[in-house]
């Protein structure tokens, strides 16, 4: 199997190889039914260790791509099989190379309309053979919905990009999955706002460095009090290595 699935403090993660990446896209394409990809941050990771929709969204996504350091670092504590890290941004980018080269199909979600509108537009000039069949901002009153639904249902994409603007995130595909066909599902929130330009992507060598909250953090301060569920995140490595034993 090319996906090795592991659990890190019992939130599953999967294990899957950049070479990889194509085969695994191209297979969940010919799955029917709604698919989802799930990028997990550690914050995520600790969100989904409770009993709650997203816990179940993540349990429940076909992949599952750790893009935080420290789950890969507490993999190698717990002495687990140490997962790729994943940078969402260049992975958002090979999975639109891999549908633009079979000619698969895309759908854009959120964003305010002036922000989707350029990233469509430069989407459009930069994979100019991956047909975008539909696209709907974000911040929607909650009586558009159903329309949007039936949109994506009827489009039948072959990846719909959700973004900013869409309040349940991850879990917004993951709750209403039965109702639509065979398209996957991948949340990343500053997606249409980078394709737009409006917000700088995290370079390489620092996102290599682990240290893209550090971006987030300028972006938005209050970020600086995830420092305390991080802590939380060590003492449950320790306490998982300690006292808890693999069945």
């Amino acid at each position: 199997m090319a996906i090795q699935r592991i659990t890190v403090l019992g939130v599953p993660v999967d294990i899957l190889q950049p070479q990889n990446l194509e085969n695994e896209i191209l297979e969940l394409l010919v799955m029917s039914g709604t698919k989802q990809i799930v990028f997990l941050s550690v914050w995520d990771l600790l969100r989904a260790r409770g009993n709650n929709e997203f816990a179940q969204c993540v349990r429940n996504a076909d992949l599952v791509l750790p893009v935080s350091k420290s789950i890969i670092r507490g993999a190698k504590f717990l002495h687990k099989p140490v997962p790729v890290r994943y940078n969402p941004f260049s992975t958002v980018i090979n999975i639109f190379n891999i549908l633009e080269n079979h000619l698969k199909t895309l759908y854009l979600l959120g964003g305010r309309k002036k922000v989707l509108t350029e990233a469509e537009n430069n989407l459009h000039l930069t994979f100019k053979r991956l047909q975008i069949v539909g696209r709907y901002v974000g911040y929607y009153p909650k009586s558009e919905e159903d329309g949007i639904i039936e949109a994506i249902k009827k489009a039948s994409p072959s990846l719909v990009l959700v973004s900013e603007g869409i309040r349940d995130k991850d879990v917004w595909s993951y709750e209403r999955r039965d109702r639509f066909s065979n398209s996957i599902f991948l949340y990343y929130h500053d997606a249409l706002g980078i394709f737009s330009e409006r917000i700088q992507r995290v370079s390489e060598k620092k996102f290599n460095k682990g240290r893209e909250i550090f971006s987030e953090i300028q972006r938005n301060p209050i970020k600086i009090f995830l420092l305390f569920p991080f802590i939380w995140y060590i003492i449950s490595l320790v306490w998982e290595k300690l006292f808890r034993k693999d069945k």
